[in-house]
């Protein structure tokens, strides 16, 4: 740490890179939000693909219907890419890339666009999230196994290191670690232990020329979450780098500083936007990009903010402004960037960045006895701890421990001008789905098909024969092969993997609140002749499987029979467990604002299979009026962000399950 700063250091800092996270419908309504934003003083490209894109699938796909440029945007050749980046000059542009089973692919794509204009690799700059561990633990869009996923994480960082040298190859994502509940200390942990994992995985493969392991150690960055804990944060962003530094020099040998610096980038946490006085996220943001900015020694490279309305639906261009507002004033409004660390020298800073380094190096420890990230993912540990510490944190507010603004004290409001406002989201219509799989069709039939069989081929050779897939995957983008293409390309080779849910059979004991409850599952179990049958599923490739997980463990301490087999089920596979397993009630979880098409397949198929007798519940960031037509379809209740007490669900579930069969 530097000397404690006694005023102004005389010149101003250079600010970090400002941007948003974007994308959605096609990639030409995209690229005009993208220039739209890049003209407001954005100066970089946060890229949101859609669920199809992020698992391998083309928008044609019997898994992608409902849910093409749902959360991002749909790529699924190189003619969208161009799209994607009409009129933005790659050589000129820092672009991130929230992307990570499918990271080769979009990068491939990337450079095939770069090399169809001429920019030249060496010159392109930023960044492929491409860490997959935190796919199998919170955001849920691994394809393959964790073995060939890493794989897949160590060629691109050796392609990216020797051609493309000022490319972020893996941002280390402890982002949606915090989103599935993780503590501070278990998102440094397990952040850290992902990074080690990389990092030893790259190593033996002995594909980096001797003294050349630091050039690759400081590519690595690292894409972090913020949250309303303010010092906190702050603390832990200041133990990240200096636990980096530590790890970097004594177990990678890195000599040079600026080799083993913690570079990262941040989106402020999202976990706690609340549907209830929306307006109040304006000011929750605000105080979460100052614990990752204040800092100048741990300060982010890059911030991009959610906007205030996001537990709503998708933010209108506006409401993103709005947060790229609150950056622009920060860095050049306020004098934050003429002066030093000014927390250097704080008692109470550095024995809480004390604290939070024994915590994580204990934990560290613990995850390098099992073997280390991959074998505690494999085992179920890593998501066993975010589901427990996530049950914990809804307890607490549910109690009124930890106190949420609007939603469980201070709760009487004005009504929200904004929220009620005309629009006051912005909703993707069904009709681009429709267009982008005909233009996806047109491009298949434009295509030379020799060119395209050929490029597969060799496509896979390279992964049965342990070759570096860049090469090949780039021939692919150039040749005209698909999304889905290169998916299945791959899952020949690789197979595919269904992680660990975290949500064990057995009830805990804890039944604080839960007495009333219980014995209402039991009364209505013994009118029903056995116990309360809960079949609970995520259609569609939502991975987003916090609240379905949240919702399984509170049911099953409840009293009932309980069965959740995870994320990314067909409506087809989730009818047949209702009939197989004599549900009683079926719920859906579906945060990828694809629930209309998805419930309504679910209501279909369950009356074909005489299954109409059976409830229906639905949860997600679902609009009042998505909600009335699901319940006009049939279902029996709809939940959204706002109803954040589950023992109510709870009980709600019980009464429509009696009701029912009364």
């Amino acid at each position: 740490m530097s000397e404690p700063s006694t005023g102004a250091t005389g010149a101003r800092d250079k600010p970090w890179i400002f941007r948003t996270y974007a994308g959605h419908s096609t990639a030409h309504d995209s690229n005009a939000l993208y220039r739209k934003n890049l003209a407001k003083g954005q100066t970089g490209l946060s890229v949101a693909f859609d669920l199809p894109t992020q698992t391998g699938y083309d928008s044609d796909h019997a898994l992608a219907k409902g849910e093409v440029g749902k959360v991002g945007v749909p790529i699924s050749h190189l003619g969208d890419m161009r799209t994607l980046f009409e009129h933005i000059p790659l050589g000129a542009m820092n672009t991130s890339m929230t992307i990570n089973a499918t990271a080769a692919w979009l990068l491939a794509l990337y450079v095939a666009l770069a090399d169809e204009q001429g920019v030249a690799r060496a010159t392109l700059q930023g960044t492929t999230q491409n860490d997959i561990i935190k796919e199998y633990l919170s955001r849920g869009t691994h394809v393959f196994p964790p073995a060939p996923s890493m794989r897949l994480t160590k060629d691109v960082i050796l392609f990216t290191t020797r051609e493309m040298p000022k490319w972020n190859p893996i941002n280390v994502c402890s982002y949606h670690l915090q989103e599935a509940g993780a503590t501070p200390v278990q998102e440094l942990a397990f952040a850290l232990a992902t990074a080690i994992a990389v990092l030893d995985t790259v190593q033996a493969s002995g594909a980096v020329e001797p003294g050349a392991f630091g050039e690759v150690v400081g590519r690595i960055s690292f894409f972090v979450n913020a949250g309303l804990r303010f010092i906190t944060e702050l603390c832990k962003m200041r133990t990240f780098a200096e636990l980096w530094d530590e790890i970097t020099a004594e177990r990678y040998g890195v000599n040079d500083p600026k080799q083993r610096l913690f570079r990262y980038g941040v989106q402020v946490n999202s976990l706690g936007l609340t549907e209830q006085q929306p307006e109040n996220n304006v000011t929750r943001i605000l105080i979460e990009m100052l614990a990752v900015t204040l800092s100048k020694n741990a300060r982010a490279r890059a911030v991009q903010l959610p906007a205030w309305n996001e537990a709503l639906g998708l933010p209108r261009p506006w409401d993103q402004q709005w947060s790229l507002r609150m950056q622009q004033i920060l860095a050049y409004e306020t004098d934050l960037l003429e002066y030093g660390d000014i927390f250097d020298g704080s008692p109470a800073i550095a024995a809480k960045v004390e604290g939070l380094k024994r915590e994580a190096k204990e934990e560290l420890a613990h995850i390098a006895a099992l073997g280390g990230a991959v074998a505690a993912v494999e085992q179920g540990y890593m998501k066993r701890q975010l589901v427990e510490s996530n049950t914990r944190r809804i307890e607490a507010i549910e109690r009124g421990e930890q106190t949420v603004v609007g939603v469980n004290r201070f709760v009487e409001s004005e009504p929200s001008p904004l929220a009620g406002a005309a629009d006051a989201i912005v909703t993707v219509s069904p009709q681009a789905e429709a267009e982008q799989i005909e233009r996806l069709k047109a491009w298949r039939s434009a295509r030379d098909q020799k060119a395209v069989a050929a490029a597969l081929k060799e496509l896979r050779a390279a992964a049965r024969e342990n070759r570096n897939i860049m090469p090949a995957s780039i021939d692919c983008a150039k040749a005209g092969v698909t999304t889905g293409e290169w998916g299945f390309a791959l899952r020949e080779s690789f197979g595919e993997y269904r992680a660990p849910t975290g949500v064990g059979r057995a009830a805990r004991n804890e039944t604080v609140g839960l007495d009333d409850l219980r014995a209402d599952v039991e009364r209505v179990s013994r009118k029903l002749g056995r116990r309360l049958k809960f079949v609970l599923g995520k259609p569609g490739l939502d991975g987003h499987s916090n609240g379905a997980e949240q919702i399984a463990v509170r049911a099953r301490d409840a009293g009932m029979d309980v069965v959740y087999e995870g994320i990314r089920l067909t409506p087809a596979e989730i009818v047949e467990a209702a009939r197989e397993e004599r549900a009683h009630v079926v719920g859906l979880s579906i945060l990828s604002g694809s629930h209309v098409p998805l419930v309504k397949d679910v209501v279909a198929r369950m009356r074909t299979a005489g299954l109409d007798g059976v409830p229906v519940v639905v949860g997600g960031i679902i609009p009042p009026e998505d909600a009335q037509a699901l319940q006009q379809a049939g279902v029996a209740a709809v939940y959204t962000p706002k109803d954040f007490e589950l023992n109510r669900i709870m009980a709600d579930i019980v009464r429509i399950v009696d009701r029912t069969e009364a």
